[in-house]
């Protein structure tokens, strides 16, 4: 402590007594509504403020004492305590009296009177005599950009600490001088209580020699270690946000880029690291006086908030024309924009991770249009919706999928259309003919007023918010190059002058038997780490063709990128060139080795070879993948065995054919296969996956069945292509065998006349899953059964024969049955088919650990009627959780089978 005279002295009084004397005791009124608990209003010795009580282990009640410092509640406390500090504020008042002109050290000060804590510090003529220690703090984890430094600030202040906080390119950095016990507790609450988005992987600490000194700061940045941190994920709009929004009398009142600590763009601006504004893309935006002032405030929300802004120094709005043409900015921009949506017009609208086309979802001719001109087929748009209400309208929503739809990532959740909507519904054209709708609710200030607050004209209450880009390409995120690329697709432009670094897809999710189950991972979720079950080298995964992410790897964690597309043009490999660039800039790992997946003709595996610059990259086999990365995420670790279901559309195999419907008993370093299905013919390639009814035809020859032209998919192949496909499966001519489950689902779906050509991936299997959730509840008659061998152990994998399945969908054909209950029978079929191989497997192997992976189970009736049955059985199972189970978890086991060996 520094004395009036400049001497410094040990002298303290108890450690709880001065935490208390740093504080200002007031008594709870009520808990403010509309802000998650997280706002209480105190009476503070007769004056009545609101205060944060977010830091409380729970929310303080109506009449609880609170001690309180720069804004804060630091604890619920009686009223004896409450006396006490009472009484320390008197004694820090006489003391702060009797200093040279009042004036304090430059510490941090109470709130309320202005009197600095170390002359009370120093008044407490009853402390002991202790040692000051000091301390520094490594904290590793995703600690940027989530108001972890002014969280930090606010702890040691506190704590009556001095000292120091900083960013590094491995974390965060805190040193601290003071009392011993002090000190301990500022290294408990670093652990136990960060801020709501922080995710503290590891504190590291390291006692250093005092130095002295008077103050706490927050110190600049510093790039002089090794380069690696955990960027924060963009977060949704924050409440408090929301109602600065809102309100009139705010100085940030409808400006459309309000953020605060707790919210806002974080990786998708992020253009450096440490994170801090002058390495994100506002670094061109020079703050105002007022935001300066918050910024530097440490009781402020908005303190150290990299993408701070407010009307006077922030990002503008705009919205143009053809060829880039003013039409009008700022508020009449937004305006002009949701008029133009009531009219029927397509706007492409600059969002946080790229640009969106919208258009009015209720409008029939304006979702065709924009249907026609994005040649989007059948494929569902998603649906931003006002609000929650708007929402329970259109679909039905459980407690699970509410709390996803409002959480803090806001990702595009598919949920059960109801049926009637409660008031109006969509265009058709939304999603023809899908059971279900992706609905998600907005996540930046600008689309909260696309919709209209307090007094706008109403505007559509439900917009198709779909990827701005061409089919099959990345999103656009460069305001020039949208201007070109979206010109045939959109009317006007609704854009901002923020740059977009990374560009960043809307995740997808749905919640399936408990849990969340990804679909796409990326705006929200991306890039946070995953741990993993044991330390790897530097690794590069590049994942498959679908669905493309790529994976870097270090020691026990792995960073999985957004969401990049597919592989099918020269965009989406620039576009994952980009991807593992700013990944190995924003981890600091560089990749020893790259691992690809090992079919040859995969354009992901192709990028890896262009792109090893002499370094080994390593194949890993599809389905083992699928796995493994199931395995990881549930901590499975090195040595230990699974039985893993691999069912998806297609894979290369170990044999050359096509896999997808595998049983394997697997661990990271290698895999058996224990069974599968049968093989069948697929003739002609992508031409059986846009077709499925010629699936079903292969199938029904495989199954000894005449092609019968009473059959829905005999009826729905020409003539003159029945014949030419004839001829390849008599052959093998241009045909493949597979063992695909996912292609036995577009067998079965044509079969039953659901759908007999699909405009995009797995469409004909969503049209059966949602026939099957249907019939929930229905009589399901007689069971269909696969045909399992039951000879003993060969040594060689057990081939399950779907002919039987077949049949009896035919038969089920001939009679009439409707195409729910054959949906419903075929998914109990493949529910029974994958119990009964894990009770061979566990009978051989003794192993009682299932994991299923792969597209197919995204499928949620199959997947929770799998996991239950399973259950049932007493398995302990492993579904997909944090990454997809399609092929956007790939990359993540490619990394685990590489590390293995």
């Amino acid at each position: 402590m520094v004395t009036h005279d400049g001497t410094r002295t040990s002298t303290r009084p108890d450690p709880e007594v001065l935490i208390m004397c740093l504080g200002i005791p007031g008594r709870v009124v009520e808990i403010v509504e509309g802000y998650a608990d997280q706002l209480a209003l105190v009476d503070v010795e007769g004056a009545r403020r609101r205060i944060n009580v977010g830091m409380l282990d729970a929310p303080p009640a109506a009449g609880d004492w609170v001690l309180l410092h720069m804004g804060f509640a630091l604890e619920i406390i009686d009223e004896a305590k409450a006396a006490q500090a009472l009484s320390g504020l008197e004694m820090m008042g006489s003391g702060a009296r009797e200093t040279q002109g009042g004036e304090a050290d430059g510490r941090a000060t109470s709130e309320t009177d202005g009197r600095p804590a170390d002359e009370a510090d120093g008044r407490a003529t009853d402390a002991a005599q202790q040692t000051r220690v000091r301390r520094r703090f490594e904290v590793r984890g995703v600690v940027q950009g989530v108001g972890f430094r002014p969280f930090v600030y606010v702890t040691a202040a506190a704590l009556a600490l001095t000292g120091s906080v900083t960013n590094t390119g491995s974390g965060v950095v805190a040193e601290v001088e003071g009392d011993p016990d002090a000190v301990a507790e500022f290294g408990r609450r670093l652990r136990a209580d960060p801020p709501p988005l922080a995710v503290v992987e590891s504190v590291t600490e390291t006692d250093q020699p005092p130095t002295g000194g008077a103050e706490f700061v927050i110190a600049d940045s510093s790039t002089t270690d090794r380069v690696r941190t955990l960027v924060s994920p963009d977060i949704a709009t924050c409440r408090d946000c929301l109602a600065e929004l809102r309100d009139p009398a705010d100085r940030r009142h409808r400006h459309p880029f309000i953020t605060c600590t707790h919210c806002g763009p974080r990786f998708t601006i992020v253009t450096g690291i440490p994170y801090d504004r002058a390495a994100t893309t506002m670094a061109a935006f020079e703050m105002c006086v007022g935001c300066r002032a918050e910024y530097d405030d440490p009781r402020d929300r908005r303190f150290h908030a990299q993408p701070i802004a407010c009307p006077a120094c922030g990002p503008r709005l705009e919205l143009v024309g053809e060829n880039g043409r003013m039409i009008c900015d700022g508020e009449e921009a937004l305006r002009t924009a949701r008029r133009l949506l009531a009219e029927g017009k397509i706007v492409a609208i600059k969002g946080l991770g790229g640009y969106h086309l919208a258009c009015d979802a209720r409008d029939e001719a304006a979702v065709t249009e924009l249907r026609r001109r994005k040649r989007r087929g059948g494929k569902p748009f998603a649906v931003m919706v006002a609000d929650l209400d708007v929402a329970e309208g259109l679909v039905t929503v459980t407690d699970g999928e509410r709390a996803l739809l409002t959480g803090t990532r806001k990702p595009i959740v598919l949920l059960p259309r109801r049926t009637p909507p409660v008031a109006g519904g969509l265009a058709a054209a939304v999603a023809p003919g899908n059971p279900d709708l992706g609905v998600l609710l907005p996540y930046t200030p600008l689309h909260t007023l696309l919709f209209g607050i307090g007094d706008d004209t109403p505007g559509p209450d439900a917009l198709v918010m779909t990827s701005g880009n061409r089919a099959g390409e990345p999103i656009v995120t460069d305001d020039a190059r949208a201007l070109t690329e979206l010109a045939p697709l959109a009317d006007a432009w609704l854009r901002h002058d923020r740059p977009i670094q990374v560009p960043c897809d809307d995740s997808v999710s749905r919640f399936v038997a408990g849990a969340e189950l990804p679909v796409r991972r990326s705006r929200g979720y991306a890039p946070l780490p995953l741990a993993l079950p044991f330390d790897i080298p530097p690794l590069l995964a590049t994942g498959a063709d679908l669905k493309t992410t790529c994976a870097l790897g270090e020691g026990g964690y792995a960073w999985v990128s957004q969401h990049i597309g597919d592989m099918d043009d020269l965009a989406t490999a620039d576009a994952l060139t980009r991807t593992a660039a700013h990944l190995g800039l924003l981890t600091g790992v560089e990749p020893e080795q790259l691992v690809a997946d090992a079919h040859p003709g995969y354009r992901s595996g192709a990028w890896a070879r262009a792109h090893a610059k002499g370094r080994a990259v390593r194949t890993v086999r599809h389905h083992h993948a699928h796995i493994a990365s199931v395995m990881g995420e549930h901590g499975i670790g090195p040595g230990e065995s699974v039985i893993g279901f691999a069912y998806d559309g297609t894979g290369h195999g170990a044999d050359g054919a096509v896999w997808g419907g595998e049983t394997l008993i697997a661990d990271y370093k290698s895999y058996r296969r224990a069974a599968h299905l049968a093989y069948v013919p697929l003739a002609g390639g992508d031409a059986s996956v846009l077709r499925p009814y010629r699936m079903a035809l292969a199938h029904l020859r495989a199954a000894g069945i005449a092609w019968d032209e009473k059959l829905p998919a005999v009826a729905a192949c020409p003539a003159r292509e029945r014949d030419v496909l004839a001829h390849q499966l008599a052959t093998d001519f241009g045909c493949v065998p597979t063992s695909s489950m996912g292609r036995l689902f577009d067998a079965v779906a044509s079969l039953a006349g659901v759908r007999h050509e699909v405009a995009y991936e797995a469409e004909a299997a969503i049209a059966l899953e949602g026939l099957a959730r249907a019939a929930a509840g229905e009589p399901a008659g007689s069971a269909y059964a696969f045909g399992v061998p039951g000879e003993p152990d060969t040594g060689g994998p057990v081939v399950a024969d779907p002919g039987p399945v077949i049949r009896a969908v035919v038969a089920d054909v001939r009679t009439g049955v409707p195409p729910e209950l054959i949906a419903a029978r075929f998914h109990a079929a493949v529910t029974a088919l994958t119990v009964d191989l894990a009770e061979l497997c566990r009978h051989r192997t003794g192993l009682g650990v299932v994991a299923l992976g792969g597209g197919v189970f995204q499928n949620a009736v199959l997947l929770e009627s799998t996991q239950r049955a399973l259950r049932a059985k007493d398995f302990t199972v492993l579904r997909p959780v944090l990454l997809p189970p399609n092929d956007g978890g790939i990359a993540f086991g490619q990394l685990l089978v590489a590390a293995s060996g």
